[in-house]
């Protein structure tokens, strides 16, 4: 896969915005201690992360037809975005 595809990534998910973002925090928090993330901004339907070496992860999840449409954007954490996005429920789950 060409960086370029890495870089940003999305998903569709039975979940609600709100729930996503949560998930997010949990998971770049807890599950991925190698390459942790913490919260640094965060509105209603998006949360930016900061990584220990200063890498932003930008996470939004906005409600649509047919589900939550979930968009994950990094550069240097695009596994572990795919990873989370893997863990996500699908729509119509």
């Amino acid at each position: 896969m060409a960086q370029r595809d890495r870089t940003l990534q999305e998903t569709t998910t039975s979940m609600s915005p709100a729930d996503t973002l949560a998930a997010a925090k949990r998971f770049f928090a807890v599950e991925n201690r190698s390459y942790a993330a913490y919260p640094e901004q965060e509105g209603p339907n998006y949360l930016t992360l900061r990584g220990m070496g200063g890498e932003e992860i930008v996470v939004s999840a906005s409600q649509g037809d047919g589900g939550t449409r979930v968009s994950g954007s990094t550069y240097l954490f695009d596994q572990q975005v795919a990873r989370f996005l893997s863990t996500l429920p699908p729509a119509g789950a």
